[in-house]
């Protein structure tokens, strides 16, 4: 059946093979067993019942939670040629009525449902007068109460089990804690080796944290990068959502507000307009589901804090759900983390504010985090990830900066905290510490500690950035609850100078990137001249575009330029329904647009250029032991920038940890071959060197009266190394 299976990928969705675990998944439930996926948003999770859907002789329901998810599911499916039909208050009598003979009659492959109306007497009961071979429990972390977005009436699902004795059932979620995961498996009463966990990994997707510092600003400093492209923002509360959105309006960008508090029709509006292509920007709600399933949304902007990682994850997920690059932009201020307090303690359940708070805990501890923005994201849902750098979020690629000394600092603000009583909040500390008079400070007497006024070298941002730091490195411990700050027995020998503590300044907001360009192969005038007319088949259709071709079809199309039906039919995204519909109209621009350009088709079998190596490798070395080797070897740093497609700062950071690790490098003068600096200059470095050690740059560089750079001092720290360790 697996072999069907495959079959109907390519004629019916037009996807060459199937995506991690999709195939094993879908032989388990055609084999009838009771089945659990957790699989990214993007990751391919309809796919996993649409084909055993195709080939089950009865009916497949399908419980979702939104009418929107399943209105879109069902245009999509619809496209491609398959009978879906769905029950909700949307549809007129007669519609609804035409799906209930369509059942009865065994007209129909997919049935999409919300688990209220799944529960309805006259439902269930035509439900039980069918063959149902499959059903399927989309979003099913709203099964668990530990999940972020229970709802009670999906507890009820689990009555039907004995009522559809022979139906096979099949739970899907993209956002589901190992604790989560449990909760669904108990609930339905599956078997865990019937548990599939794909990677939750995004590798599409750019995530980057900045600080907040002016949302406005920097909002329309993001958005600028993404001309034409579909975008969502996420805000706190619906009055943010209104500011928000007609700030932008004013300043000319295509974008409507989405929250609960809008009229039914008004919200139904926004969201069309924005599924179909005709608002570029949507700003919605964090507390408020968007339920779509558009695939070309390339960003998504957290405006405030999300309340946990679970929303976090699965907002972000909305984006590049076509597999193309997508940017994700989290913007983090303490006062978001304040107001969600103050409506944590407002729950009257004791449970429900300890679940919430543990929630923010955790998404305060990522935003802040240091490390490679997948490794906390990634360890929060159960899975590791081991690559040194992903090369796709802000920590990874920012160039790391060089530690100072800042011990002074440290002791002025954990000797704050003790003065005040280790009652307080970062915020209220560096408050006292750059002099405030506020009412507050006075009202606490705190003006009259000899901590008041001693920090006002720093900056607000710079004392937070700092502050930070004191909490990671465990010189302070925060009240998951208050945010007040307690010293631990790490800060003695801190206060007492017995212990130097070395960190980061940051001397300047971080600021927001976004690379506009999605991906560099592929032809964008012919592209947009495809995206133009797929609007227009799209408005013709009353579907939303993507529903037409995703952005990834258009793509591959405007790369290879394909002019047959056959080379058509090898394109990502086109099986046999999409080629009889849409396929002469495309190959039309194709063609007409190759012939004015000479350019020939490039067929997918055709072989690539070669490509620059990577730095993976079989015997999964470290990164950096591979580019020691290389150096070892014999290449130059120019060779090694060459040989692997990457800059010269990453070839210096990568030797200099091979070398802190007690290994040793090949002796040549290879690295003043890419120094600028004069030999006279360079001889007093060295000097310097032997003076004041290695492991701080700045010494050296005040030492030499700033005559070099920093990215100048590792070239010649490299050059030190090899002269006086060497193999």
């Amino acid at each position: 059946m697996i072999d069907q299976a495959q079959k109907l990928l390519k004629s019916t969705f037009g996807y060459d093979e199937f995506r991690p675990l999709q195939a094993e998944v879908i032989q388990n439930v055609l084999n009838r067993l009771d089945t659990l996926v957790i699989m990214p948003t993007g990751g391919g999770k309809s796919i996993c019942y649409q084909i055993p859907a195709l080939i089950f002789e009865g009916l497949t329901v399908v419980v979702s939670p939104l009418i929107s998810l399943m209105k879109d599911q069902v245009e999509q499916l619809l496209a491609v040629g398959v009978d879906a039909i769905l029950l909700n208050s949307t549809l007129s009598s007669e519609e609804y009525a035409n799906n209930i003979y369509r059942i009865k009659n065994r007209q129909a492959s997919l049935l999409y449902v919300a688990p209220e109306t799944l529960m309805k007497p006259g439902i269930l009961d035509l439900l039980t007068s069918v063959q149902i071979d499959c059903l399927t429990v989309d979003e099913a972390h709203c099964i668990s109460e530990w999940g972020h977005d229970f709802r009670p009436e999906y507890r009820q699902i689990a009555r039907l089990r004995d009522q559809l004795p022979n139906t096979v059932f099949l739970a899907l979620t993209a956002t589901a804690t190992p604790q989560v995961q449990d909760d669904i498996c108990r609930n339905l009463h599956f078997e865990n080796q019937n548990k599939f966990v794909a990677s939750f990994n995004r590798d599409n997707l750019f995530i980057q944290v900045a600080a907040k510092n002016s949302p406005l600003n920097q909002a329309i400093d993001f958005l600028k990068k993404f001309p034409d492209q579909s975008g969502i923002i996420y805000c706190f509360s619906r009055r943010q959502v209104e500011a928000l959105a007609a700030g932008l309006q004013e300043e000319g960008f295509s974008v409507r507000p989405y929250h609960a508090g809008l009229a039914d029709e008004v919200r139904k509006e926004n969201q069309e307009l924005f599924i179909r292509d005709d608002v570029q920007i949507i700003v919605a709600t964090i507390a408020f589901g968007m339920g779509i399933n558009k695939s070309n949304v390339r960003f998504v902007l957290h405006y405030d804090l999300p309340k946990s990682i679970e929303s976090y994850y699965q907002e972000i997920g909305r984006a590049g759900r076509d597999g193309v690059r997508s940017d994700c932009l989290l913007l983090f201020g303490y006062g978001d983390t304040q107001k969600i307090r103050y409506l944590i303690e407002q729950k009257e359940d004791a449970q429900q504010r300890k679940v919430a708070s543990v929630h923010l805990d955790k998404v305060v501890d990522y935003a802040e985090s240091d490390a490679c923005r997948r490794k906390p994201l990634l360890n929060y849902f159960g899975e590791s990830y081991d690559a040194e750098t992903c090369g796709m979020c802000d920590n990874c690629l920012k160039e790391k900066e060089e530690l100072v000394d800042i011990t002074v600092a440290a002791q002025k603000f954990l000797s704050c905290v003790f003065r005040t009583g280790q009652y307080f909040g970062s915020a209220h500390i560096i408050d006292v510490l750059r002099g405030s008079t506020a009412q507050k400070i006075i009202q606490k007497r705190h003006h009259l500690v000899s901590t008041h006024g001693v920090g006002k070298e720093y900056s607000k941002q710079q004392w937070g950035h700092l502050s930070r730091q004191f909490i990671r490195k465990g010189f302070l411990k925060k009240d998951p609850t208050y945010g007040s700050l307690k010293l631990t027995g790490e800060a003695a020998p801190v206060l007492s100078g017995e212990e130097k503590v070395f960190g980061t300044l940051q001397d300047e907001p971080v600021k927001v990137t976004a690379d506009k360009q999605v991906s560099k192969d592929f032809d964008r005038e012919l592209f947009n001249l495809l995206r133009i007319r797929r609007k227009e088949l799209a408005d013709d259709a009353g579907v939303p575009p993507y529903v037409i071709f995703s952005d990834k079809s258009l793509q591959d199309m405007a790369a290879h330029f394909p002019q047959s039906q056959n080379s058509l039919l090898d394109m990502h995204g086109v099986g046999s329904a999409k080629m009889e519909k849409y396929g002469d109209v495309v190959l039309d621009i194709i063609r007409r647009y190759c012939g004015e350009k000479r350019i020939a088709e490039k067929p997918k079998g055709q072989k690539a250029a070669p490509r620059k190596k990577t730095l993976k490798d079989p015997t999964h070395k470290p990164r950096y032991v591979i580019v020691a080797e290389s150096y070892n070897s014999g290449n130059s740093p120019q060779d090694i920038v060459s040989e692997f497609g990457i800059q010269l700062n990453t070839v210096l950071d990568h030797l200099y940890k091979y070398y802190q690790e007690g290994s040793k490098l090949r002796k040549s003068d290879d690295f003043l071959s890419v120094s600028d600096a004069d030999a006279e200059i360079q001889e007093a470095v060295m000097q310097a060197f032997d003076r004041l050690g290695t492991q701080l740059l700045k010494p050296v560089f005040e030492a030499v009266n700033s005559a070099v750079s920093y990215d100048e001092l590792k070239i010649l720290r490299m050059h030190y190394f090899c002269r006086k360790t060497s193999l």
